[in-house]
């Protein structure tokens, strides 16, 4: 083999899961979860000399019912097909909630979850180092039967299911650093003893969970772990939770893959949130959640976005992690 071909071999491969589809979610007029909050992202990376030759962008389909109904009840799937579906040109909320949805919703969300699973094959299969699934709507405040926020199916779940069932994987690690608690994730795994949950959020804020007492029950009493921040917290409270109560955690926890909730709207100057991290806060957090990965879960770690409402912090923020990924 020549010194080119070995050099390309050796170059850490990230799987970019993104389809235009993405963007027939339809929100309605002025809504902060917008097509525009990836496309910015999306269409930075697609042009970024650096990153170019690390990133592959697979193509993937339509997460099947059994796959999201790992997560949800078939009664709640069924909901959000029926209720998308009969909607014209005009988005509505769904009747569990808060959640806007339009008339492509439901397929949408089917697509986002077969992005996440199809990341997780990829790294599974050994045909790339990471991924970083840029998907909406976000997932994390949907629970077994309800949407809420701007959730419909909870991508991360999901996935954290189709791990266990397809790969046998028997502990997996959920860090979630939106600045809104994940408080679907927690209920759907706040009984299991086999999905840690790690939630460090902006506290009071939406939708008002999350509080240090909260630490699972039954068998999973002590598999979650949340940190709520006070307004205005910023890299330095961020970086100390990881180190400090993240990191020994897993110590004991030794998880064998890593998803992220990776929300942006913790970012300083982002219309909702209120807490000031930085692009190097991510970096940190990036390196402090690769060495995890590296001592306990062969390097395996996949990124879902979840919230952020200033397409430029999430473009910024999302390239720092995968240039982190590529050179700690």
């Amino acid at each position: 083999m020549n010194l080119m071909a070995e050099s390309k071999k050796n170059i850490l491969k990230i799987a970019i899961l993104y389809d235009d589809e993405f963007l027939l979610h339809n929100t309605g007029h002025n809504h902060p979860e917008n097509s525009d909050r990836i496309t910015h992202a999306i269409n930075s990376l697609r042009n970024d000399s650096k990153l170019k030759l690390n990133l592959i962008w697979p193509s993937f389909d339509y997460a099947p019912i059994d796959v999201i109904s790992l997560a949800h009840s078939k009664e709640y799937i069924n909901l959000v097909k029926l209720e998308s579906e009969k909607l014209s040109g005009f988005s509505a909320k769904l009747s569990t909630g808060d959640t806007v949805i339009s008339k492509q919703s439901f397929q949408v969300a089917r697509k986002s979850v077969g992005a996440v699973t199809h990341g997780i094959d990829q790294i599974m299969k050994g045909k790339v180092f990471s991924a970083f699934a840029f998907t909406r709507p976000p997932g994390h405040h949907a629970n077994k039967d309800r949407g809420m926020g701007f959730c419909i199916f909870n991508n991360v779940a999901i996935a954290a299911k189709y791990l266990q069932q397809k790969y046998a994987i028997k502990r997996i690690l959920i860090v979630d650093f939106d600045v809104h608690h994940g408080n679907g994730t927690q209920d759907i795994f706040y009984d299991d003893d086999s999905v840690f949950y790690f939630s460090i959020h902006q506290h009071p804020f939406y939708p008002g969970t999350g509080r240090p007492n909260e630490r699972g029950v039954g068998n999973g009493l002590g598999f979650t772990l949340n940190i709520d921040l006070p307004k205005g917290a910023g890299d330095f409270e961020f970086i100390e939770g990881l180190k400090n109560q993240l990191i020994p955690a897993m110590d004991e926890f030794k998880p064998e893959f890593i998803l992220v909730s990776a929300g942006f709207d913790a970012h300083e100057n982002d219309l909702l949130g209120q807490l000031n991290y930085s692009d190097d806060g991510y970096k940190k957090a990036t390196n402090i959640l690769s060495s995890i990965a590296k001592k306990y879960a062969s390097n395996r770690m996949m990124f879902v976005l979840e919230g952020g409402y200033e397409p430029t912090n999430i473009t910024k923020a999302s390239q720092s992690i995968l240039n982190t990924i590529i050179s700690p």
